[in-house]
């Protein structure tokens, strides 16, 4: 039996799941998975059972901290009817050994073996990958040629821009005037990505937050205060 599910109590269901590769009984919490024994070849699971029992403290102190990652992280599954500007998210099971990411004609391809949640985290890192090459695609279409548009319309000359995967930070610009963009723009509304790219382009002439950036962002903006504040309801990570 290669795993089995006891109930704890004040705990609930942890997995206990036989590894080949483990060399102690090992104890584990991940959003959407649970708790987690991994038990070495030899050890039996009334001993691994023995030892999650005795852990029930550690368990429930990373439980409660596991159940606010989750309340923060976006799960997908076939009927979440995700889209980003261009793409359409498919996520299907299939008859094969391993996931498959594939975009083709405004699909985000998922599949997944018929044996696998999708909650579970190769799953859904997959399905973040192929979210991630949309956007980059989106990005390079749409990007360039609004920083090029804005730029010539409010008189900014910025030296070279780069399109990134960045996960901390929507842009920045460099004092040689090097934009660099997150390819995560493509979630936001629209005007809060032309906010963004002025915010980066005012850069060009004032290389801080003084209070002349900040009036010089309003002459640009419909202000800036503003949609600096609600730019901040969004995250720029898929978590």
């Amino acid at each position: 039996m290669p795993e089995k599910i006891i109930y704890i109590d004040g705990i609930g269901n942890v997995l206990l799941k036989r590894s080949n590769r483990a060399r102690y009984l090992n104890i584990s919490v991940k959003p959407f998975v649970g708790a987690r024994v991994s038990v070495p070849v030899g050890v039996s699971y009334k001993s691994a059972a023995e030892f999650a029992t005795v852990k029930k403290n550690w368990l429930k102190q990373n439980l409660d901290k596991m159940q606010e990652l989750e309340k923060m992280q976006t799960q997908y599954d076939e009927n979440s009817g995700y889209c980003t500007k261009h793409h359409q998210l498919i996520l299907r099971k299939g008859d094969r050994k391993n996931i498959s990411v594939r975009l083709l004609k405004g699909k985000i391809n998922i599949v997944y073996p018929a044996e696998l949640n999708p909650k579970l985290k190769e799953v859904q890192t997959a399905i973040r990958i192929g979210i991630e090459r949309a956007l980059k695609i989106e990005a390079k279409e749409y990007l360039p040629h609004k920083v090029k548009k804005l730029a010539a319309e409010f008189g900014f000359i910025y030296n070279k821009l780069s399109l990134k995967n960045i996960k901390s930070r929507w842009g920045s610009c460099s004092g040689k005037s090097n934009i660099n963009l997150s390819i995560h723009l493509m979630r936001l509304p629209e005007h809060l990505i032309d906010y963004v790219i002025l915010h980066e382009l005012v850069h060009t002439v004032h290389h801080n937050h003084s209070a002349s950036y900040w009036s010089a962002l309003d002459k640009v903006t419909d202000g800036a205060k503003r949609l600096d504040k609600e730019l901040r309801k969004y995250r720029i990570a898929i978590y």
